[in-house]
């Protein structure tokens, strides 16, 4: 994926870009993001959620992607000095899902914008470790603009 060591945001400030919190938080860096592409890391650790039997889930893979998708939209919130909007999974298209990462393994997740219509944006998702594709998808994304994380917060 032409992934360079420097991260854009590290897991000291992750939690920054996305509404999520622990024990739900499946990303540790922002690697890239541009206007169409998004690229995250994760590695796998044994007290995740979604972990069972020494694999992530099928449901941890579906919300790695949605989180790096996440990310991207926060990462674009704090440049404009703005609070991070939520946003929510509305629709997965396509899942295909070819193999499950063990513990400590480390997934790439890549995101790209395809569309973007009345407040649904369309994504690919694909993750992969040790150069190995793990899931791919299509994903329908609603971000909600009344609705931000310091609300959520605050309820």
């Amino acid at each position: 994926m032409g992934i360079s060591d420097k991260n854009l945001i590290g897991k000291d400030r992750i939690r920054e870009l996305i509404p999520q919190r622990d024990p739900i938080v499946m990303i540790d860096a922002l690697i890239f993001s541009d206007e169409t592409r998004t690229v995250s890391s994760f590695e796998v650790d044994k007290n995740n959620i979604f972990v069972s039997d020494g694999y992530l889930s099928e449901s941890g893979m579906i919300e790695n992607i949605a989180q790096t998708a996440a990310a991207r939209v926060g990462y674009i919130a704090m440049q404009r000095s703005a609070a991070i909007p939520i946003g929510f999974i509305a629709g997965i298209k396509d899942l295909k899902i070819y193999s499950l990462p063990k513990i400590s393994s480390v997934l790439i997740t890549e995101i790209v914008i395809e569309n973007t219509v009345m407040g649904m944006t369309i994504i690919s998702g694909k993750t992969v470790c040790e150069d190995k594709i793990l899931v791919t998808c299509e994903m329908k994304i609603y971000i909600n603009p009344e609705l931000n994380s310091q609300d959520v917060a605050l309820k």
